[in-house]
């Protein structure tokens, strides 16, 4: 388990509500598009970060973090685990507070350097089933 309970509340909670999620399109069909929606039912801003760089749940896309001109609290990361490390290092290149890597989603030499950075990392767990849980 990477990202105990207190690491997982921290971040639902206490970091921020600027989420930028990688991965995310409008294909509905994609675990990204329903996460997306629970995490904005739950007050959060939700930032498409995918090469198209669409329009998602009426937030303009990017096609990279590195993109965003504004600030990020959270970055959620949708990506295959071989491609998911260079996504954290790029969230603490811009100044994230946290990463979180979806279910199925893990890269151990990531969750070291990411929580080397000074950011709080949750690896292999789902937002949207977490969030719920907080009460």
């Amino acid at each position: 388990m990477y990202g105990d309970s207190a690491t997982v509340r921290k971040i639902l909670t206490e970091l921020g509500d600027t989420w930028a999620i990688v991965g995310l399109s409008t294909n509905e069909r994609r675990a990204a598009y329903g996460v997306a929606d629970v995490l904005r039912r739950f007050g959060k801003r939700i930032v498409p970060v995918h090469p198209k760089a669409e329009t998602v749940h009426g937030e303009q896309g990017y096609a990279s973090l590195a993109d965003i001109p504004f600030e990020v609290d959270v970055v959620d990361v949708f990506v295959n685990s071989d491609l998911a490390g260079p996504v954290a290092d790029e969230a603490a290149a811009i100044g994230a507070k946290a990463v979180w890597f979806q279910l199925g989603v893990v890269d151990e030499a990531a969750y070291e350097r990411t929580r080397a950075a000074g950011l709080d990392m949750v690896m292999d767990r789902c937002p949207a089933i977490e969030i719920p849980r907080l009460g």
